[in-house]
């Protein structure tokens, strides 16, 4: 199932990281463990953010995903459920509607 993964880096330890020269390694280190299929890094809420299309087959794979970033960044993540163009076309939204409407 594909999941956005958003994650918001607090400034601290983030900051002290950056300073330090750690960042890139430990960052990369995460990334090629959870081999992410898109990885975008943005600002959200004032706050660093990165923003991750990742493939989940069990719910039992999520800690593998958010442990990392919690651990070294204590951040906060959030899975979301996304759909392609044609999971939403092979959705039956007409059957729905007629179902429901």
């Amino acid at each position: 199932m594909k999941m956005l993964l958003m994650v918001e880096f607090p400034h601290e330890p983030f900051n002290a990281l950056v300073r330090s020269g750690k960042i890139g390694e430990i960052m990369n280190r995460i990334l090629e463990t959870i081999k992410p299929e898109a990885t975008y890094f943005t600002e959200q809420d004032g706050m660093r953010s990165g923003i991750f299309l990742i493939d989940i087959e069990d719910p039992s794979e999520i800690p593998g995903y958010a442990e990392p970033f919690f651990l070294n960044f204590q951040a906060s993540c959030k899975f979301r459920v996304v759909m392609s163009a044609q999971n939403l076309q092979d959705s039956g939204l007409e059957e729905l509607g007629k179902a429901w409407g």
